[in-house]
Protein backbone atom coordinates (compact mmCIF):
# COMPACT_ATOMS: atom_id res chain seq x y z
CA UNK A 1 0.00 0.00 0.00
CA UNK A 2 2.55 2.55 -1.09
CA UNK A 3 5.47 3.95 0.88
CA UNK A 4 5.30 4.36 4.65
CA UNK A 5 5.64 8.08 5.36
CA UNK A 6 5.28 10.13 8.52
CA UNK A 7 4.34 13.81 8.32
CA UNK A 8 5.22 15.88 11.37
CA UNK A 9 3.34 19.18 11.37
CA UNK A 10 -0.14 19.38 9.84
CA UNK A 11 -0.62 23.12 9.43
CA UNK A 12 -1.43 24.79 6.13
CA UNK A 13 1.60 23.34 4.34
CA UNK A 14 2.08 20.09 6.24
CA UNK A 15 -1.62 19.33 5.98
CA UNK A 16 -1.59 19.93 2.23
CA UNK A 17 1.49 17.71 1.87
CA UNK A 18 -0.09 14.88 3.87
CA UNK A 19 -3.35 15.15 1.93
CA UNK A 20 -1.53 15.00 -1.40
CA UNK A 21 0.40 11.91 -0.32
CA UNK A 22 -2.83 10.23 0.80
CA UNK A 23 -4.37 10.97 -2.59
CA UNK A 24 -1.30 9.40 -4.20
CA UNK A 25 -2.01 6.15 -2.35
CA UNK A 26 0.80 6.35 0.18
CA UNK A 27 0.59 5.01 3.73
CA UNK A 28 0.67 8.26 5.71
CA UNK A 29 0.98 8.69 9.47
CA UNK A 30 0.60 12.18 10.91
CA UNK A 31 1.33 14.03 14.12
CA UNK A 32 0.43 17.56 15.16
CA UNK A 33 -0.39 19.21 18.46
CA UNK A 34 -3.67 20.28 16.86
CA UNK A 35 -5.96 17.25 17.11
CA UNK A 36 -8.43 18.82 14.71
CA UNK A 37 -5.78 19.16 12.01
CA UNK A 38 -4.94 15.48 12.37
CA UNK A 39 -8.56 14.37 12.25
CA UNK A 40 -9.09 16.33 9.04
CA UNK A 41 -6.32 14.22 7.51
CA UNK A 42 -7.67 11.00 8.99
CA UNK A 43 -10.80 11.67 6.94
CA UNK A 44 -8.53 11.66 3.86
CA UNK A 45 -6.88 8.35 4.72
CA UNK A 46 -4.04 9.24 7.10
CA UNK A 47 -3.42 7.60 10.47
CA UNK A 48 -3.21 9.87 13.51
CA UNK A 49 -0.53 9.21 16.14
CA UNK A 50 0.07 10.29 19.73
CA UNK A 51 3.50 11.81 19.22
CA UNK A 52 6.32 12.22 16.71
CA UNK A 53 8.08 9.07 17.92
CA UNK A 54 5.02 6.94 17.22
CA UNK A 55 4.54 8.58 13.83
CA UNK A 56 8.15 7.80 12.87
CA UNK A 57 8.11 4.21 14.09
CA UNK A 58 8.28 1.72 11.22
CA UNK A 59 8.23 4.28 8.40
CA UNK A 60 10.70 4.74 5.54
CA UNK A 61 10.53 8.53 5.36
CA UNK A 62 9.68 11.34 7.78
CA UNK A 63 8.56 14.68 6.35
CA UNK A 64 8.84 17.66 8.70
CA UNK A 65 6.84 20.85 8.09
CA UNK A 66 7.19 23.18 11.06
CA UNK A 67 7.65 26.89 11.69
CA UNK A 68 11.16 27.40 12.99
CA UNK A 69 14.45 25.65 13.73
CA UNK A 70 13.82 25.33 17.47
CA UNK A 71 10.46 23.66 16.81
CA UNK A 72 12.07 21.28 14.31
CA UNK A 73 14.78 20.44 16.85
CA UNK A 74 12.20 19.63 19.55
CA UNK A 75 10.12 17.56 17.17
CA UNK A 76 13.11 15.49 16.11
CA UNK A 77 15.32 15.29 19.20
CA UNK A 78 13.00 16.20 22.06
CA UNK A 79 10.99 13.91 24.32
CA UNK A 80 8.93 11.49 22.20
CA UNK A 81 10.61 12.99 19.14
CA UNK A 82 11.26 11.47 15.74
CA UNK A 83 14.76 10.28 16.69
CA UNK A 84 13.43 8.16 19.55
CA UNK A 85 10.98 6.33 17.29
CA UNK A 86 12.60 6.13 13.85
CA UNK A 87 14.55 3.10 12.77
CA UNK A 88 18.17 3.24 11.65
CA UNK A 89 18.88 4.98 8.34
CA UNK A 90 15.37 6.47 8.02
CA UNK A 91 15.40 9.55 5.78
CA UNK A 92 14.18 12.80 7.34
CA UNK A 93 13.00 15.35 4.77
CA UNK A 94 12.69 18.78 6.32
CA UNK A 95 10.32 20.89 4.23
CA UNK A 96 10.27 23.70 6.79
CA UNK A 97 11.90 27.05 6.00
CA UNK A 98 14.67 27.54 8.55
CA UNK A 99 18.16 29.01 8.82
CA UNK A 100 20.83 27.19 6.77
CA UNK A 101 23.29 27.07 9.69
CA UNK A 102 20.65 25.53 11.94
CA UNK A 103 19.95 22.98 9.23
CA UNK A 104 23.61 21.96 9.04
CA UNK A 105 23.67 21.43 12.81
CA UNK A 106 20.45 19.40 12.75
CA UNK A 107 21.69 17.26 9.86
CA UNK A 108 24.94 16.53 11.70
CA UNK A 109 23.06 15.58 14.84
CA UNK A 110 20.72 13.35 12.83
CA UNK A 111 23.70 11.58 11.28
CA UNK A 112 25.14 10.93 14.74
CA UNK A 113 21.80 9.31 15.64
CA UNK A 114 21.96 7.01 12.61
CA UNK A 115 19.43 8.99 10.55
CA UNK A 116 19.73 10.67 7.16
CA UNK A 117 18.70 14.26 6.42
CA UNK A 118 17.63 16.26 3.39
CA UNK A 119 16.54 19.88 3.63
CA UNK A 120 13.84 20.45 1.02
CA UNK A 121 12.08 23.79 1.47
CA UNK A 122 9.45 24.60 -1.12
CA UNK A 123 8.09 27.31 -3.34
CA UNK A 124 4.53 27.42 -4.59
CA UNK A 125 2.48 27.21 -1.41
CA UNK A 126 -0.48 25.00 -0.61
CA UNK A 127 -2.17 25.54 -4.03
CA UNK A 128 0.84 24.01 -5.82
CA UNK A 129 0.98 21.10 -3.37
CA UNK A 130 -2.58 20.16 -4.31
CA UNK A 131 -1.61 19.80 -7.98
CA UNK A 132 1.85 18.32 -7.40
CA UNK A 133 3.52 21.35 -8.95
CA UNK A 134 5.83 22.59 -6.19
CA UNK A 135 9.38 23.72 -6.85
CA UNK A 136 11.75 22.12 -4.34
CA UNK A 137 15.33 23.12 -3.58
CA UNK A 138 17.22 20.36 -1.79
CA UNK A 139 20.35 20.07 0.32
CA UNK A 140 22.00 16.76 1.16
CA UNK A 141 24.03 13.98 -0.40
CA UNK A 142 23.24 13.02 -3.99
CA UNK A 143 22.06 9.58 -2.89
CA UNK A 144 19.78 10.95 -0.18
CA UNK A 145 18.25 13.57 -2.46
CA UNK A 146 17.65 10.89 -5.09
CA UNK A 147 15.96 8.76 -2.43
CA UNK A 148 13.88 11.71 -1.21
CA UNK A 149 12.67 12.24 -4.77
CA UNK A 150 10.73 8.98 -4.51
CA UNK A 151 8.42 10.82 -2.11
CA UNK A 152 8.82 14.39 -3.32
CA UNK A 153 7.91 13.54 -6.92
CA UNK A 154 4.29 13.24 -5.71
CA UNK A 155 4.45 16.85 -4.56
CA UNK A 156 6.66 18.67 -7.03
CA UNK A 157 7.23 19.22 -10.73
CA UNK A 158 10.70 20.65 -10.17
CA UNK A 159 13.21 19.10 -7.75
CA UNK A 160 16.77 20.45 -7.73
CA UNK A 161 19.70 19.40 -5.58
CA UNK A 162 21.47 22.65 -4.70
CA UNK A 163 24.37 21.14 -2.76
CA UNK A 164 25.10 19.75 0.68
CA UNK A 165 23.03 20.25 3.85
CA UNK A 166 21.82 23.83 4.16
CA UNK A 167 22.07 24.63 0.46
CA UNK A 168 18.34 24.04 0.00
CA UNK A 169 17.53 26.40 2.86
CA UNK A 170 19.87 29.08 1.52
CA UNK A 171 18.16 28.82 -1.86
CA UNK A 172 14.77 29.16 -0.18
CA UNK A 173 15.90 32.40 1.45
CA UNK A 174 16.88 33.70 -2.00
CA UNK A 175 13.43 32.64 -3.21
CA UNK A 176 11.82 34.55 -0.34
CA UNK A 177 13.80 37.69 -1.11
CA UNK A 178 12.55 37.57 -4.70
CA UNK A 179 8.97 36.80 -3.64
CA UNK A 180 8.87 39.41 -0.88
CA UNK A 181 10.11 42.15 -3.18
CA UNK A 182 7.77 41.06 -5.96
CA UNK A 183 4.73 41.03 -3.66
CA UNK A 184 5.63 44.57 -2.64
CA UNK A 185 6.15 45.73 -6.22
CA UNK A 186 2.84 44.23 -7.36
CA UNK A 187 0.92 45.79 -4.49
CA UNK A 188 2.53 49.19 -5.04
CA UNK A 189 1.81 49.05 -8.77
CA UNK A 190 -1.79 48.06 -8.08
CA UNK A 191 -2.30 51.12 -5.90
CA UNK A 192 -0.75 53.37 -8.57
CA UNK A 193 -3.14 51.94 -11.15
CA UNK A 194 -6.14 52.50 -8.87
CA UNK A 195 -5.09 56.08 -8.10
CA UNK A 196 -4.49 56.78 -11.80
CA UNK A 197 -7.95 55.54 -12.74
CA UNK A 198 -6.65 52.47 -14.59
CA UNK A 199 -8.62 49.23 -14.35
CA UNK A 200 -5.99 47.25 -12.44
CA UNK A 201 -7.88 44.00 -12.97
CA UNK A 202 -6.90 44.17 -16.66
CA UNK A 203 -3.19 44.65 -16.04
CA UNK A 204 -2.22 40.97 -15.59
CA UNK A 205 -3.80 40.13 -18.94
CA UNK A 206 -2.28 43.16 -20.63
CA UNK A 207 1.22 42.27 -19.39
CA UNK A 208 0.97 38.52 -19.92
CA UNK A 209 4.04 37.27 -21.76
CA UNK A 210 5.93 40.53 -21.32
CA UNK A 211 9.01 41.16 -19.20
CA UNK A 212 6.97 42.24 -16.18
CA UNK A 213 4.87 39.06 -16.20
CA UNK A 214 5.17 36.51 -13.40
CA UNK A 215 3.19 34.01 -11.40
CA UNK A 216 2.90 36.53 -8.56
CA UNK A 217 1.58 39.22 -10.87
CA UNK A 218 -1.01 36.88 -12.39
CA UNK A 219 -2.18 35.47 -9.04
CA UNK A 220 -1.90 38.47 -6.76
CA UNK A 221 -2.78 41.62 -8.64
CA UNK A 222 -6.40 40.43 -9.05
CA UNK A 223 -6.41 39.58 -5.34
CA UNK A 224 -4.99 42.99 -4.44
CA UNK A 225 -7.74 44.66 -6.47
CA UNK A 226 -10.48 42.52 -4.91
CA UNK A 227 -8.97 42.60 -1.39
CA UNK A 228 -9.12 38.83 -1.49
CA UNK A 229 -7.26 37.93 1.69
CA UNK A 230 -7.79 34.16 1.56
CA UNK A 231 -4.83 32.71 3.43
CA UNK A 232 -2.27 30.76 1.41
CA UNK A 233 0.69 32.19 3.35
CA UNK A 234 1.36 34.54 6.26
CA UNK A 235 2.98 37.94 6.51
CA UNK A 236 4.78 37.01 9.73
CA UNK A 237 6.32 33.99 8.02
CA UNK A 238 7.79 36.35 5.44
CA UNK A 239 9.28 38.37 8.31
CA UNK A 240 10.84 35.16 9.69
CA UNK A 241 12.32 34.25 6.32
CA UNK A 242 13.59 37.74 5.50
CA UNK A 243 15.14 37.96 8.98
CA UNK A 244 17.02 34.76 8.14
CA UNK A 245 17.98 36.13 4.72
CA UNK A 246 19.39 39.27 6.33
CA UNK A 247 21.32 37.17 8.84
CA UNK A 248 22.83 35.22 5.93
CA UNK A 249 23.63 38.54 4.22
CA UNK A 250 25.52 39.71 7.30
CA UNK A 251 27.50 36.47 7.47
CA UNK A 252 28.44 36.81 3.79
CA UNK A 253 28.97 40.60 3.83
CA UNK A 254 26.16 41.10 1.28
CA UNK A 255 24.39 44.45 1.06
CA UNK A 256 20.60 44.06 0.72
CA UNK A 257 18.94 47.48 1.13
CA UNK A 258 15.75 46.58 -0.74
CA UNK A 259 15.26 43.45 1.34
CA UNK A 260 15.71 45.47 4.53
CA UNK A 261 12.95 47.88 3.49
CA UNK A 262 10.67 45.05 2.39
CA UNK A 263 11.17 43.26 5.69
CA UNK A 264 10.45 46.34 7.79
CA UNK A 265 7.17 46.96 5.97
CA UNK A 266 6.17 43.36 6.61
CA UNK A 267 7.24 43.78 10.25
CA UNK A 268 5.16 46.96 10.51
CA UNK A 269 2.08 45.09 9.30
CA UNK A 270 2.81 42.28 11.76
CA UNK A 271 3.06 44.82 14.60
CA UNK A 272 -0.30 46.23 13.47
CA UNK A 273 -1.91 42.81 13.97
CA UNK A 274 -1.83 41.58 10.35
CA UNK A 275 0.92 39.00 10.78
CA UNK A 276 -1.43 36.05 10.35
CA UNK A 277 -2.92 37.50 7.16
CA UNK A 278 -1.99 36.54 3.61
CA UNK A 279 0.42 38.60 1.50
CA UNK A 280 -2.66 40.04 -0.21
CA UNK A 281 -3.12 42.17 2.92
CA UNK A 282 -0.10 44.25 1.83
CA UNK A 283 -2.70 46.51 0.24
CA UNK A 284 -3.53 47.71 3.74
CA UNK A 285 -0.10 49.38 3.76
CA UNK A 286 -0.24 50.90 0.28
CA UNK A 287 -3.78 52.24 0.63
CA UNK A 288 -2.58 54.43 3.49
CA UNK A 289 -4.14 55.10 6.90
CA UNK A 290 -7.88 55.40 7.35
CA UNK A 291 -8.12 59.05 8.46
CA UNK A 292 -11.89 58.86 8.93
CA UNK A 293 -11.29 57.48 12.40
CA UNK A 294 -10.02 60.94 13.40
CA UNK A 295 -13.23 62.67 12.30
Amino acid sequence: MGMKIAVIGCGAMGGAIAARLCEAGQNVRVFDLDEGAMQALVAKGATATRNAAEAASGVEYVIISLNGAEIVERAVFGEDGVASGAGANVLLIDMSSIDPEATKALATRAGEAGLRWVDSPLSGGAPKVATGDLALMCGGSEDDVDDAANVLSHLAANITRMGDHGAGQATKLINQVLCGLHFMAAAEATQLAVNAGVDASKIPGALRGGRADSAILQEYMPRFVAKDYRRTGRIDNMVKDLDAAQALARRTNTSMPLTALCNEIHRMLTSAGLGCEDQAALMEYFEGPDLTRFD
